[in-house]
């Protein structure tokens, strides 16, 4: 059984490494991750080799986890296989060859919450656009949406009273993705606006349009995105999946389960498609209002 080993390992950190309360609960839950993500692969922690942690670190990346958040991981999973080895549980360390992620990667951006929410104050109300822009923003941020997704989101396929809409992804693939409270409230919002609008044939059913009363485009997004970044002062490479990232990294580092941040964004995985034909939607909105930043009433998100 694994729980006399974690037991154990969170004595080595406590006693022996003199780690504080937060490093060691932060060391705790990035080994969760790999651990289930192990179980998912039905690989047992002692039987996972260099090249089992690598293809776990290549999810991470492909989430839009950052470089920092990674490091941060690797060096968690480093440390419990180092104990292994120290306790005499195993004779060799797998991740000895492991390597941190590279800083000259071009890799995504990654916002900090106080970006978002500078991002958002920036967003003028009584614009016409306003409303439509701030749902714009908490739908990506709320949802992790990729800007094809967004931009074809569909009225019919919003279940307001069920915190769900339907997103049609990659390869035309359908799933429920969950909306966080203040995804919903500024879509409701937007919808009253949206209403006043002289909609164009064949447009009627897309969530977001523009002033003409036709569907955004991606180019249209990507310019709102930017231009909100640049008023807010922000000097980093923004785009719509800027927002996506943030959204996977967030909710990674609030101790969300990987597997339901990886079903949310549509993502697919060798070792885990089969779980997810199983996963239950419910546990997708539960994560989303447990862990997101926007659902916690300790955590300031802009203008109410």
């Amino acid at each position: 059984m694994l729980g006399p080993i974690l037991k154990k390992y969170h004595s080595f950190l406590m006693l022996e490494k003199s780690l504080s309360k937060n490093t060691i609960e932060a060391y705790e839950r990035d080994l969760e991750k790999l651990l289930v993500y192990l179980d998912d692969a039905k690989i047992s922690y002692k039987e996972a080799k260099l090249e089992h942690l690598r293809d776990f670190i290549v999810d991470l990346s492909d989430l839009g986890i950052s470089p920092r958040s990674q490091a941060r991981i690797i060096s968690g999973i480093k440390s419990f296989y180092r104990f292994l080895q120290y306790d005499e549980h195993l004779e060799e360390d797998p991740t000895e060859l492991l390597e941190m992620p590279k800083t000259g990667r071009h890799l995504p951006e990654v916002l900090s919450l106080e970006e978002i929410n500078t991002i958002i104050s920036t967003i003028d109300l009584s614009k016409p656009e306003g409303q439509r822009n701030r749902a714009i923003i908490e739908t990506l941020y709320g949802s992790g949406l990729r800007v094809s997704e967004l931009i074809h989101l569909k009225i019919s396929n919003m279940y307001v009273d069920e915190g769900f809409m339907k997103v049609e992804g990659k390869g035309s693939k359908q799933r429920l993705v969950p909306l966080s409270h203040e995804s919903l409230k500024q879509i409701k919002s937007w919808m009253i606006h949206r209403n006043t609008l002289s909609i164009k044939k064949g447009n009627e059913d897309f969530l977001f349009l523009n002033r003409r009363g036709t569907k955004l485009t991606r180019v249209m997004i990507f310019m709102i995105t930017k231009d909100l970044a640049e008023q807010a002062g922000i000097k980093k490479n923004i785009s719509p999946h800027t927002f996506r990232h943030s959204f996977a990294t967030h909710l990674l580092e609030g101790g969300a389960n990987l597997r339901a941040i990886q079903q949310m964004l549509g993502h697919e995985s060798i070792l885990t498609t089969e779980i997810y034909t199983h996963m239950d939607v419910e546990f997708l909105r539960d994560t989303i209002l447990r862990f997101h930043p926007s659902n916690n009433p300790n955590v300031s998100h802009e203008t109410k």
